[in-house]
């Protein structure tokens, strides 16, 4: 009868009422749960909906919400490039849980923060005795991600050595733990994401072709948060918002000065560093107004407040030279494709000193 479904069976004596009360307290509370579950998973797929997650609705963000849609209706495996702040991880997990995957494991890893000696363990995982400290077998995180979505956050400080045994994963949809022999299967959607640009990576050596082509999949180039116009004003107000329903405190407004020293910000550290200056701003004021002086910038990147200063156009184009010569080892070649300018223009300069 077990096979057939039934949950449980009795066996008749003087304890029958005792255990078959139990029986149907235990088939409530599996009812109970279940139907928790199902609810759980149901205020996630909506807090993970792109518009309710990812808040703007500027040009730039509109064209990543399409991609990102194309994405959940595929399997294919996806890419995300932007800078620091920019929300890689928040699309990475929206994409999964409007996926048919959302009701298996996503699975995070930063590569940057794993030591180069436990990364094969932490992805592959290993048996008991693989290495000293390894009491027990460990399930590393492709196998967690079974079904799922494997997220593969900073993919380019990913040390070359173990690249080609990720690139054999990929293909072979197997995995083996470290100190074992047998192949494990897997089946995981893969996301990957990195602030640098992977293609310049490889030309460098430092990032192998073959991976490269094989993680590439759907490309998601997400805007920095000063390309994204008023979505910046969008996402203060959520942050105000959010900040004092988390802390039980009245409703907050920006003034207009305040919201006008925003939108001149450049925003190196994205919608982090915004995140960061609202929520300070909310304790800084006063009468339930952010005031232009509750708005303090503390980048670690000065070059990203340039705008505020009053130069002439003639320097403001000599700083952007400058900021492109030492961001790519003044490959001048390189800045001049970047910029869409002649390279001649940049030699003349660097030869008269301007730069």
């Amino acid at each position: 009868m077990l096979k057939l479904g039934a949950y449980d069976y009795i066996v008749k004596d003087e304890n029958t009422k005792d255990r078959l009360w139990n029986c149907l307290l235990k088939i409530r509370e599996t009812k109970e749960l279940k139907e928790e579950i199902t609810l759980l998973r149901e205020e996630v797929r909506e807090k993970y909906e792109f518009t309710n997650s990812i808040r703007g609705n500027s040009p730039p963000l509109k064209r990543v919400f399409g991609l990102m849609e194309k994405a959940a209706q595929s399997q294919i495996n996806v890419s995300i490039y932007g800078e620091t702040g920019t929300g890689k991880e928040l699309v990475a997990k929206s994409i999964h849980f409007n996926s048919g995957r959302s009701k298996k494991p996503f699975v995070a890893v930063n590569m940057s923060a794993i030591p180069r000696e436990l990364v094969e363990s932490e992805l592959f995982g290993h048996e008991k005795g693989a290495f000293t400290g390894a009491m027990s077998r460990r399930t590393g995180k492709f196998e967690e991600a079974n079904g799922g979505t494997l997220f593969l956050d900073e993919i380019g400080e990913m040390d070359i050595t173990i690249q080609a045994k990720i690139l054999r994963a990929l293909q072979e949809q197997e995995i083996v733990r470290v100190g074992g022999n047998s192949t494990v299967k897997f089946d995981a959607r893969i996301i990957v994401a990195t602030h640098r640009n992977l293609a310049e990576e490889v030309q460098k050596g430092t990032f192998r072709e073959d991976l490269y082509y094989r993680l590439l999949g759907l490309n998601i180039q997400l805007p920095a948060l000063r390309e994204r116009g008023n979505d910046i004003m969008i996402l203060a107000k959520f942050f105000a918002e959010d900040y004092c329903k988390k802390n039980k405190l009245p409703e907050i407004s920006l003034t207009n000065e305040a919201s006008q020293k925003l939108l001149q910000y450049g925003f190196p550290g994205n919608i982090r560093e915004l995140k960061a200056i609202i929520e300070l701003a909310c304790v800084m004021a006063t009468d339930n107004n952010i005031s232009v002086e509750d708005i303090s910038f503390n980048s670690l990147k000065p070059e990203g407040s340039f705008l505020l200063e009053e130069l002439t156009l003639k320097e403001y184009n000599k700083r952007i030279l400058r900021h492109f010569l030492d961001k790519y080892d003044n490959d001048v070649l390189l800045v001049a494709d970047k910029l869409d300018i002649g390279k001649s223009t940049i030699y003349n300069m660097l030869k008269s000193g301007e730069l």
